[in-house]
């Protein structure tokens, strides 16, 4: 890649000396008028005016015009012939984001504006990456490109397949395609492009095999299809691939075994096969590769011992092997003839104290020996060697944090939830860099460290499931970048604390001792979207101010003293998907326009980035805790945006159950049980295609069952006793399988084949039972938001160290290489 990069470099150098040295030639006019061609309809597309574009800086395109030589415009690379120059390369990387209005977030631009630029036949380079173009890849046009040498396209929004015109560029050495939408499979046809070096495919949607054929492409120095849908086996062809420097194939489906000669790649530096489904092994060969560098097969199904001569490897630096059936052997001594960098081994199998060997690695700055055996104190030694991550959550570690280890400017990951550790945590704490803090299910206690506050870059504080105590909290800097907040489940009290940032999008301070009304502070958190209170002591009405927390997603107010109606004011939280009322003393009807709550109605979006994907260790955060079943369930974190969630259960409420909420066709989870709740069962509920629980349970609601519960087709929890409900259970392909008799007892007068009461047709309709105050049991927890994942789409770029993967492509210009 490199000797290739410099071979273009250096043609297009002398081309430009020459150009310099003969100002009197200008390029051929067909190629100037494609280029202006190219330029309009780009400009039409972006809404620009062209007319501007001598007063102002357009990221090059401003010297672009008719009476000047295409040569000498930006972006353009020429090569002559004596009298005859020619544009060989065009650099138009990141054009769109820099001419797209600062407003407009994302601009997309139609393929289309490409067409002109396939008539310049004589293009060698030709940098078409990060523009946000859409649509089908103009297949033709490419094929008239019979010269191309280096092609860059990733980072747009390409939909098609690959096309077969790109396997006619003969030339073609450089192809990137990454990160796009590409669909379809990869062609064996790749193995026409006899010269190519560099193949990245990258974060696309390709599917079916790898094709035997790729192990023709014997010049490969690159090779790079990771995160796409591939399945199959890896073939074993690759292994004629003996130029190879770089495979990536991780974060696909692949299975099989790695190929047992793997090792006769001997140029390889890095291999990447993480997050497959590959068995077997760790290959001998391997031991073959003494370039190698990085080696990442976390997240496998490898299984067999770790073999102690990847230590021996003297280029190793990045090595993961965590998240496999691997076993470490405690036995075996490690006596490591490399410097490592990186070293993940998360359930591994590891036991007895953490391994001192590592005391020698002093280039380590990543260390993950999380879901191991380990026992012991955290050593001395470790906090002295100025790790950036250590992690070593699940564990057996036990004992106090050394002071030592927060005087490091390098530590910026420190995860030790769910260890023994306990004491106070020492007010060094305040002097550290971190940036992500996460303690949790420990023994620690005495207050939260006032210091933390002092922490400048710190984005995420988990110190749940803990014994600190008191009522005085950091005040955190209100511009400050934390974003993460669960203190929940410790011994904490006074009234809510109202001294986060601006920042915070996640806010947990359940389980405690908090009293006191909401406070109105909270407003100034802009940004939140998770606000989880359950289990406190607060008092007072729902306040009507949380309805200008916009952002909301998630409200948990179960299991306080809350009292008076709920505010109507909640209904413009448009954007809440989570509300939980339960255990309150709520009085009042239920408001008509929470059927309005557009959150609720909208299948909830998967696709949104969320705080786990952002790194390249696991975060594991408290499940969601849900009331399923009558019993408590919980659900991961990673999967917590595709839940909908309304419980007002175990409440004083009363009046007819609004027909409006049968509009929220997202929920999966209705709880009304336990309040006073009088009138029919709304036939709009009928409606509620996602609803997987329903619970009318403990209430005066009377009439028939609607028909419409027949198209309930995902609903496998119904319980509607202790009502006033009278007449046949409607059948259907769900309510066919819901035939627990207790969850229909104690009502008027059901029948149905799901209770084994024949209904009488000919009958008179039974009459309803007078209304009796029924005495209300407690109810069963619902769901609850112990720790869950919210949209993270409002940080800039940090990194943690190398180790924190928000990737940010920061707008670079390229106005070198003129004429």
């Amino acid at each position: 890649m490199a000797r290739l990069s410099l071979l273009l470099r250096t043609y297009f150098f002398f081309s430009l000396l020459y150009l310099l040295n003969n100002p009197s030639l200008s390029c051929p006019n067909d190629q100037k008028e494609a280029l202006l061609q190219f330029k309009h309809l780009l400009f039409n597309e972006l809404k620009l005016n062209d007319t501007d574009s001598a007063d102002a800086s357009l990221g090059g395109l401003e010297s672009w015009n008719s009476s000047s030589s295409c040569c000498h415009w930006d972006l353009v690379i020429c090569h002559s012939r004596p009298g005859s120059p020619q544009v060989t390369g065009l650099n138009l990387s990141f054009l769109v984001p820099y001419l797209a209005p600062a407003f407009i977030q994302n601009v997309a631009v139609s393929s289309n504006v490409l067409t002109p630029l396939f008539s310049i036949r004589t293009i060698m380079l030709l940098d078409i990456s990060s523009n946000n173009l859409q649509g089908e890849i103009p297949a033709p046009g490419f094929a008239n490109l019979t010269r191309l040498v280096h092609l860059d396209m990733r980072e747009n929004r390409f939909i098609s397949s690959i096309p077969l015109q790109l396997f006619s560029l003969g030339h073609l050495q450089y192809l990137d395609m990454s990160s796009n939408s590409m669909q379809g499979s990869i062609s064996s046809d790749f193995s026409r492009l006899k010269k190519l070096m560099f193949l990245s495919l990258d974060e696309n949607f390709l599917q079916g095999e790898i094709p035997s054929e790729i192990g023709n492409l014997t010049e490969l120095k690159t090779l790079s299809i990771r995160q796409n849908k591939l399945r199959g086996g890896i073939p074993l062809s690759v292994v004629n691939l003996r130029n190879l420097e770089v495979l990536d194939l991780s974060n696909n489906s692949l299975s099989k075994e790695i190929p047992a000669e793997i090792g006769n790649l001997v140029n390889i530096s890095t291999l990447t096969l993480s997050k497959n489904k590959l068995i077997g092994q760790i290959p001998l060969s391997i031991q073959k590769m003494g370039k190698l560098k990085t080696l990442k097969l976390q997240n496998n199904l490898l299984s067999g011992e770790i073999p102690p001569w990847l230590f021996e490897l003297m280029e190793m630096k990045y090595l993961h092997l965590g998240g496999n059936g691997l076993t470490w052997n405690n036995s075996v001594p490690i006596t490591p003839r490399c410097m490592l960098a990186e070293l993940s081994l998360n359930l591994c199998g590891l036991s007895g104290q953490i391994p001192v060997w590592l005391s020698n690695q002093t280039g380590l700055s990543f260390l993950d020996l999380s879901e191991n055996e380990l026992v012991g104190t955290f050593p001395q030694w470790l906090a002295e060697l100025n790790l950036g991550s250590v992690i070593l959550s699940d564990n057996k570690l036990h004992g106090s944090l050394p002071p030592r280890l927060f005087q490091s400017k390098n530590l910026s990951v420190l995860a030790l939830s769910r260890n023994n550790f306990s004491g106070e945590l020492p007010e060094t704490v305040g002097e550290s860099a971190l940036m992500i803090l996460m303690l949790s299910s420990n023994n620690f206690s005495g207050q939260v460290p006032k210091s933390l506050a002092r922490i400048y870059r710190l984005l995420l504080l988990d110190l749940s499931n803990n014994s600190f105590s008191g009522s005085e909290l950091p005040i955190f800097d209100p511009q400050g970048f934390l974003a993460f907040i669960d203190l929940s489940a410790n011994k904490l009290s006074g009234e809510i604390p109202s001294t986060f940032g601006e920042n915070t999008i996640l806010l947990s301070l359940s389980q405690n001792a908090f009293s006191g009304p909401l406070p109105q502070n909270l407003t100034n958190l802009g940004l939140l979207e998770h606000l989880d209170l359950h289990d406190n002591n607060i008092s007072g009405d729902i306040p009507s101010f949380l309805s200008q927390i916009s952002s909301l997603q998630v409200l948990n107010l179960r299991n306080n003293s809350l009292e008076g109606s709920i505010s109507i004011d909640l209904s413009n939280l448009t954007n809440l998907r989570i509300l939980d009322l339960s255990n309150n003393n709520l009085t009042g009807n239920i408001p008509q326009t929470l059927g309005n709550l557009s959150g609720m109605i909208n299948t909830p979006d998967i696709s949104s980035l969320t705080i786990t994907s952002l790194f390249n260790f696991g975060i594991e955060f408290r499940d969601l805790e849900v009331n399923w079943k009558k019993s408590k369930r919980g659900l991961s974190s990673r999967k917590i945006d595709i839940y909908s969630f309304l419980d007002l259960s175990n409440n004083k409420l009363h009046d007819e159950i609004p027909p409006s909420l049968g509009d929220l066709k997202g929920l999966k989870l209705l709880n009304i049980s336990f309040n006073n709740l009088s009138g029919r069962i709304p036939s709009t509920f009928g409606g509620l295609e996602n609803l997987e629980t329903l619970d009318l349970s403990h209430n005066s609601v009377s009439g028939e069952i609607p028909e419409t519960f027949e198209h309930l087709t995902v609903l496998n929890y119904l319980d509607v006793s202790n009502n006033r409900l009278v007449g046949r259970i409607p059948l259907g392909p769900q309510m066919d399988k819901l035939t627990n008799p207790v969850y229909y007892a104690n009502n008027s007068g059901l029948c149905g084949m799901q209770i084994q009461v024949s209904c009488q047709p000919d009958s008179p309709p039974l009459k309803e039972l007078p209304e009796v105050e029924s005495e209300k049991k407690f109810s069963w927890e619902a769901a609850a938001v112990g720790f869950p994942v919210g949209v993270f789409s409002t940080f800039a770029v940090i990194y943690v160290g190398g180790y924190f993967h928000v990737i940010t492509r920061v707008i670079h210009r390229r106005h070198g290489h003129r004429r």
